[in-house]
């Protein structure tokens, strides 16, 4: 593509991408003239988060360089994880509302089928508060039903043999554990847990056990996939 289309998708001026140019943030694209250049979709990529990295956390160049460096030295497979972080932890959206009113918003906006959108409401994967009568999203909701769209997309659907039933297996257990192990610990501070505090900590307890399931999940998932594939290297007959 030429400058002119990468500064309409990127919303960055040609001066500044010309700068990134100068200071190694970008490398440089294919001549395809005396005046002309081609640039690719990594330079798209690229062009996209040092602008997030500008935007949302208001980093110099020189500590963009840095990261960019780092983000070089990753696998394809960590890109890919640092690609899916960034669609679904920017950290504006946070202060964003992000409610979804409507079912057919809600599958507009996911790109969920209408079966799979009825079969989560019917196993409690995603719920919804009735308002005026009308189904009110979270963001998290529309978070899992976007996952849940990428799952299929990668090859994880029921279609490629996935079990669609191993998400209810999982939210339940989630819900047991969540009503189980907070009932105890809340009954013996009910007379704090209409204070400021308590509130403030209750929030940042739930965020803290979002991680640990994140990570414990992603460390097991990762351990087991190597253990996977070395087996069956190890099966395979050696030749001759």
């Amino acid at each position: 593509m030429r400058i002119g289309e990468l500064v309409q998708k990127t919303g960055v001026p040609k001066e500044t991408i010309h700068f990134y140019l100068r200071e190694g943030l970008l490398r440089k694209p294919r001549k395809s003239g005396a005046n002309a250049a081609d640039y690719t979709n990594g330079h798209l990529e690229r062009i996209l988060l040092i602008k997030e990295l500008r935007d949302s956390f208001f980093l110099p160049i020189p500590e963009i360089k840095k990261i960019l460096k780092q983000v070089r030295k990753q696998s394809p497979s960590d890109q890919a994880v640092s690609d899916f972080h960034n669609k679904y932890f920017r950290p504006l959206d946070r202060l964003l509302s992000t409610e979804i009113v409507g079912r057919d918003a809600f599958r507009e906006a996911t790109g969920l089928g209408r079966k799979w959108l009825a079969t989560m409401e019917t196993w409690g994967i995603i719920t919804c508060q009735e308002k005026n009568g009308e189904p009110i999203y979270s963001r998290d909701d529309l978070i899992i039903g976007r996952l849940m769209v990428d799952m299929d997309q990668l090859g994880f659907g029921p279609k490629d043999g996935y079990d669609p039933e191993e998400l209810k297996r999982i939210a339940d257990f989630i819900r047991h554990f969540v009503r189980s192990a907070h009932r105890e610990y809340y009954q013996r501070n009910l007379e704090r847990l209409s204070s400021a505090e308590m509130d403030a900590k209750g929030s940042r307890f739930a965020e803290i056990m979002s991680l640990f399931f994140y990570h414990i999940y992603r460390k097991l998932a990762r351990e087991e996939y190597q253990r996977l594939r070395s087996a069956m290297r190890s099966a395979k007959p050696r030749r001759i």
